[in-house]
């Protein structure tokens, strides 16, 4: 098993559900009102009067098949509208109870 951390503009909430649906990842845990950064461009997301917007956050813990077809939905989001921004990062599970 895999979790995949996928943080984006809240402006993408519904197409990230849409997409979450859509592969039949049915479990997840969501973060609202997440600050920050991207690594190499884009707006910060402060939720202040500078930087008014704001990210959310996804975690979902999924089998292994399901990495790379999610990895490709998010990639092809992404690419739709850069400027919004969305990415995921993977890493393994080594247990769970």
């Amino acid at each position: 098993m895999k979790s995949v951390f996928i943080v984006y503009n809240q402006a993408n909430t519904e197409r990230v559900e849409y997409m979450l649906d859509k592969l039949d990842v049915r479990g997840f845990t969501m973060w609202e009102d997440v600050k920050g950064r991207g690594t190499n461009d884009g707006e910060p997301r402060m939720g202040t009067h500078t930087w008014p917007e704001m990210n959310s956050a996804i975690m979902a813990i999924v089998p292994d098949e399901k990495v790379e077809p999610l990895l490709d939905a998010v990639q092809k989001l992404d690419k739709i509208n850069l400027e919004v921004g969305v990415k995921a990062f993977v890493w393994d599970i080594l247990q769970s109870v």
